[in-house]
């Protein structure tokens, strides 16, 4: 079996297989399935090519679904926060989060003009698969983001329907999963080069506690000239394949941890994926929205509670600087997995963007002493 450090289960490489340097250590599997519980699905669109026809194509786009309790206790909230560092984009349920710090459920991820159905369907699929009605919550509001992909697929011809949320949801699993052009990922860009979904994950200590934090971003920020590996500069000596006049795109990051965390510690943490995006030189620029959610998977019988006093475990703000590294880590490794898994693709009207170059990648390192 690959080293999945290295390989995709699919056999791509990572960013590790290129020989980048990372801080930090990884869970077995470096993925956000590396926190226990956490299921990761898909559900991939890819047809047609040639001349965008409204309606029909060319399609390019997908669902990605995350539940941090798994399938058996999907239902049951986390504790959460999250943080718009730009929001020229969406993520559903943030005013909850913000009043309760409560994560309701699933999380997918989609493209722009598909968000809203994604969170209606994610309802629906509670209801349907996990229980009748009178099992399911009587309201949910649950958390569904986007990036947008409409440079590669046909975004207003609505090609995302309900039986695809319900594909991904239905599709989410444990153990390593496929990193690139995939779910929500697959019309996506990152620095003009072929971006899409990445993941990584980081084991640390915190007050004298080993937990396990995953980060899952769906990937498609930033221009050339911005793109940085290791503190290397390298997007500037590639020009090729350029095609953006300004940035446009999103970031949706995902931080799922085992370390029992209170909602205001949790949104502490979803401020520091930002700054593992930024190790890679995006800037968060007006076009791009770059949101943010973190949750725990911890205290789990605390979070539903009610009648009565309860107590919660939690880990002393002063003890939490591991984790935030941990965050800022894994984030900026999953950029470059998304990234580094690729393959070149071309979608509506031949729009073409190229995939990370291995090879140049590697001398542009090596000369700069950073291998």
């Amino acid at each position: 079996m690959a080293d999945p450090w290295q390989r995709t289960p699919a056999g791509k490489p990572r960013a590790r297989a290129l020989g980048i340097p990372f801080d930090g250590e990884p869970g077995p599997l470096n993925a956000v399935t590396d926190v226990a519980g956490v299921e990761v699905g898909y559900c991939t669109l890819i047809e047609g090519e040639g001349p965008l026809v409204i309606g029909q194509g060319p399609v390019r786009t997908g669902v990605t679904a995350i539940l941090p309790r798994g399938r058996g206790t999907a239902k049951t909230p986390c504790w959460g926060g999250a943080f718009s560092m730009n929001g020229n984009g969406e993520l559903t349920g943030m005013a909850w989060l913000q009043e309760t710090g409560q994560c309701d459920g699933p999380i997918t991820i989609t493209n722009t003009h598909s968000v809203g159905l994604a969170r209606d369907a994610t309802i629906k699929w509670v209801v349907q698969r996990l229980g009748p009605p009178a099992a399911a919550p009587e309201w949910g509001l649950p958390v569904a983001g986007e990036t947008y992909d409409g440079y590669l697929n046909d975004i207003n011809g609505f090609h995302v329907t309900e039986d695809h949320v319900f594909a991904a949801l239905d599709d989410a699993r444990s153990g390593a999963i496929e990193e690139d052009s995939v779910g929500g990922g697959t019309g996506m860009m990152a620095y003009e080069f072929k971006g899409g979904s990445g993941t990584a994950s980081r084991r640390v200590t915190c007050a004298g506690t080993e937990v396990m934090l995953g980060v899952f971003l769906q990937a498609n920020f930033g221009r050339r000239d911005q793109f940085t590996v290791a503190g290397v500069p390298i997007g500037r000596e590639i020009p090729e394949g350029r095609f953006l006049s300004h940035e446009q795109g999103s970031v949706i990051g995902v931080a799922v941890t085992d370390a029992p965390l209170l909602p205001h510690q949790l949104q502490r943490l979803a401020r520091r994926l930002p700054l593992g995006i930024s190790r890679s030189g995006s800037i968060a620029g007006h076009h791009s929205g770059d949101l943010f959610l973190a949750v725990s998977t911890a205290n789990t019988d605390v979070v539903v509670a009610e009648g009565r006093p309860q107590r919660a475990d939690f880990l002393p703000d002063a003890d939490l600087d591991p984790l935030f590294a941990a965050t800022i880590q894994a984030t900026d490794e999953a950029v470059l997995n998304a990234m580094v898994a690729n393959e070149t693709m071309t979608g509506r009207d031949g729009n073409q963007v190229l995939a990370l170059p291995h090879d140049r990648v590697i001398e542009i390192l090596s000369r700069h002493g950073r291998l």
